[in-house]
């Protein structure tokens, strides 16, 4: 066999392994996809921090929105003048009351990921927030009563970002994956210099191509990747 061909075909037989150790599944920023929020409050540091309440949201209210391709993640901003909601009762300049812990994610039926590896990809393409805001890319694999989870997260830096979570087999549980923003809320006026977060919502083409050349090469070995 031709020198190079037979490296290019160690290569390509390596990458397909690699392609099936890690990631029975993987999923994207997909525009198309149905996106849930879920929001969990709780009290300021300096208040005790304790739980408030937790309830489902509109992703838009998280603050979390796609415009084209692009999702942007941000501070929430909530218009309720509140005193709940903020210090002093709400306006141009009053500080935000309560932390909110928001979450946009995606979940499929029970059971759909079950025994599987989950790899959730995306491209930051920027991150301005500043302290005490953070954001993170998660995946989250939760109990039948969502009473606990095992889970796996990176921040939202610049760049690619790529994890993987092992599902459990069990047909019961529920497995999430999205990003999760937590902070202070702020007047929608003042949210400006607070930053936000912008998340490609389409893998770059280099990953693409180097997908399809795994699944080109997986099945010119024989290799058929479980599902």
């Amino acid at each position: 066999m031709n020198k190079t061909i037979a490296l290019t075909v160690t290569a390509g037989v390596m990458l397909c392994a690699a392609v099936r150790a890690d990631a029975d599944v993987a999923v994207k920023v997909d525009t198309g996809a149905p996106w849930i929020g879920y929001m969990n409050v709780f009290e300021l540091p300096s208040n005790g921090g304790g739980y408030v309440f937790g309830s489902s949201w509109g992703t838009a209210d998280l603050t979390a929105v796609f415009s084209g391709d692009v999702l942007t993640l941000g501070p929430n901003t909530i218009g309720d003048p509140d005193p709940f909601w903020y210090q002093g009762g709400g306006g141009p300049g009053a500080p935000g009351n309560k932390t909110m812990d928001a979450s946009m994610y995606v979940e499929p039926a029970a059971g759909t990921y079950a025994g599987q590896t989950v790899t959730f990809e995306g491209n930051v393409l920027s991150n301005s927030l500043v302290d005490p805001y953070s954001s993170v890319a998660f995946i989250k694999d939760f109990a039948p009563d969502y009473s606990s989870s095992v889970s796996v997260s990176v921040p939202l830096t610049p760049g690619p970002f790529s994890i993987s979570l092992a599902a459990d087999a069990d047909p019961l549980r529920h497995v999430q994956y999205g990003f999760e923003t937590i902070g202070p809320n702020v007047w929608v006026t003042d949210v400006e210099p607070y930053g936000k977060v912008e998340i490609a919502a389409v893998p770059e083409p280099a990953s693409m191509l180097l997908a399809a050349f795994a699944a080109v090469v997986c099945a010119g070995a024989g290799v058929t990747r479980r599902r």
